[in-house]
């Protein structure tokens, strides 16, 4: 018989008191020590053992629960909370079908290096085998192996025993380098069972961040940039918190900085040593500033070496002219022609490579300036105001119906608010705000979800970054997308999140559409009916709001939208005829053996 117990004077404090502890219990204890806020999930049979812990710890400051519509959102929403917070993003779903349906947020958080905890459920022990209904063992739809390729860490957990030790190793491995979702699968009779142990998991001790600098190898780096004559950098996705050293970097040494889409995030578009995205949708700017004869050395930052970030592992980029600086070293598999590597705290490895750049300039060393002068920059940025895009095609200021796309994008980077969080979801918003948003807005608001590509996603994380924020989101994606997973929006209705959604509506997969008529491939399966956005929110109680024209657009009252305690629909009505800058993914799709560096 299993004793009862009760938590004992070394559990930690913020622990609820009760007179017995289920299994289930105990996991949202862990949760409630590292501060986890809410679960995402869509409730079920097996896993409702968890949900009734949940219930019991929700009075005494446990996290709560954010039911989503779709197990895919569950985990969109955790993943966007997740980013937003920098905490444990926690989802769950129940046995069978449940679980399967987390998979694909799953996979894109782990693409994306998201720290997360998936929590499955499973059939009781005794069914195992049995062909039960949802069953997911081993014996039957293995949820456990499906999770495999896409967790950093992946458990069954067959004994009550085991929860303590591979729960804490789950959480370890999330946040480990690579970050990524770790998953563990418990069936509902172990969740029900009484637990034999108290938590003894100290957040503080274990979770604790372990700064690395390898001293000789930025010694190494510091001799090659004293050969050096011009000096350009690649930035990627995860350099957000080390970018204030890395522009001060780029500014001491002269250097062009380039981007990858996913890292535009953190600069100012208006630095005058910035010429823009390379990779997909990217700019012909970036790609000669990495072409320059007088550029012999080319610094990626934190990046991943992606196809779509590198305009398909392009040899602009991948020479070997090129250093590689990264937290993660297995990136560097993807950078093998470089001259030298570095892996490391990036704040740290930057914060000393200024101040041998500045001791270095002391001794009379400088390096080649931009073409562009600061001067000049300057001058046209007065001439056009602060908030006016430069060098612009003339589609970005059209006022011609349909509506362009390019037009849409100028003036959403002008008028949507700073403080507001943007999320882009896969297909052609992908390459319009990639090419054409432009802002000096460097908050890291700006979020795109590359790794995986999934469609919806934005429509989940919007919700969870909302949550975890605070702040009002923003949700462009387009109606392909929307009617696949537009269904999240009444959870941002439920729990009154001030989440826009704003729809680009082209009655068609716009990717798919494009794609093939620049890939020379039939035209086919693309077509979507025709459907009112807005009229289908306002079915919902959510507002509607149509834009068809240029005066609609240009009155749009982001602030009013902002400050409601409601979701909002934005159908926008955008031309279909349009092409959107994306021929380097259509070049990626033709060439089926493209290899870095090839």
């Amino acid at each position: 018989m299993t004793q009862s117990i009760s938590p004992s004077s070394n559990t930690p404090d913020n622990f609820n008191s009760q007179l017995s502890w289920d299994n289930a219990d105990l996991i949202v204890a862990y949760l409630k020590a590292l501060k986890v806020e809410y679960i995402f999930s869509v409730p079920g049979g097996a896993i409702e053992p968890l949900y009734n812990a949940i219930a019991r710890n929700q009075p005494h400051g446990g996290p709560k629960v954010i039911v989503a519509r779709h197990e895919s959102g569950a985990a969109f929403m955790a993943e966007g909370y997740a980013r937003e917070t920098g905490k444990l993003g926690v989802c769950c779903a129940t046995t069978g079908p449940g679980s399967t349906n987390l998979l694909t947020g799953v996979a894109s958080a782990y693409a994306d290096n998201i720290p997360m905890l998936v929590i499955t459920a499973q059939t009781p022990l005794p069914k195992f085998g049995k062909n039960a209904l949802q069953e997911s063992s081993c014996t039957a739809i293995d949820t456990v192996g499906i999770f495999r390729y896409c967790t950093t860490y992946n458990t069954l957990i067959s004994h009550a025993e085991q929860i303590n030790t591979k729960l804490v190793a789950a959480i370890m491995s999330a946040f480990r380098a690579p970050n990524g979702p770790a998953h563990i699968s418990i069936p509902s009779d172990i969740l029900r069972e009484q637990a034999t142990k108290l938590p003894t998991f100290n957040p503080n001790n274990l979770m604790n961040e372990i700064t690395l600098v390898d001293d000789l190898a930025i010694s190494k780096l510091v001799d090659i940039l004293t050969s050096s004559k011009r000096i350009a950098l690649f930035l990627g996705r995860d350099c957000g918190k080390a970018i204030n050293a890395i522009i001060e970097f780029a500014e001491l040494t002269n250097a062009a900085i380039t981007t990858g889409p996913a890292a535009k995030r953190w600069i100012d578009c208006f630095h005058p040593q910035y010429h823009g995205v390379f990779g997909f949708a990217g700019h012909e700017s970036a790609e000669n500033a990495l072409l320059d004869d007088s550029v012999d050395t080319i610094i990626a930052i934190g990046t991943q070496i992606s196809e779509l970030g590198t305009n398909g592992w392009s040899n602009s980029l991948l020479s070997e002219k090129l250093v590689h600086i990264d937290e993660i070293n297995e990136h560097f598999a993807r950078t093998p022609m470089a001259k030298h590597h570095i892996c490391g705290d990036l704040s740290a490895i930057f914060q000393q490579l200024n101040s041998n750049i500045k001791q270095g300039i002391k001794w009379g060393k400088s390096w080649g300036s931009s073409k562009i002068t600061k001067q000049h920059f300057l001058e046209q940025k007065a001439i056009c105001g602060p908030q006016v895009q430069l060098n612009l095609p003339k589609s970005c200021y059209s006022d011609a119906l349909p509506l362009k796309p390019q037009r849409v994008v100028v003036e959403f980077a002008k008028h949507i608010p700073a403080e507001y969080r943007l999320h882009f979801d896969a297909g052609n918003v992908w390459a319009w705000f990639t090419h054409y948003h432009q802002t000096s807005n460097t908050l890291g608001h700006y979020h795109i979800a590359m790794g995986f590509g999934s469609m919806g996603w934005a429509i989940g994380a919007a919700v969870g970054n909302c949550i975890g924020s605070g702040k009002p989101s923003v949700c462009i994606t387009g109606d392909g997308s929307y009617l696949m997973a537009g269904q999240e929006i009444t959870t941002a209705l439920q729990h009154q999140l001030p989440v826009i959604y704003v729809v680009f509506n082209d009655s068609a997969l716009g990717m798919v559409k494009h794609g093939q008529k620049l890939g020379g491939a039939e035209q086919i399966g693309f077509e979507l009916p025709i459907i009112n956005y807005a009229k289908m929110a306002e079915a919902m109680g959510i507002e509607g709001i149509q834009i068809k024209t240029v005066d609609e657009l240009m009155n749009i009252n982001w602030h009013r939208l902002g400050s409601k305690q409601a979701p909002t629909m934005i159908d926008l009505h955008i031309d279909p005829t349009e092409i959107p800058p994306m021929g380097q993914r259509v070049k990626g799709l033709a060439n089926q053996s493209a290899t870095p560096g090839g």
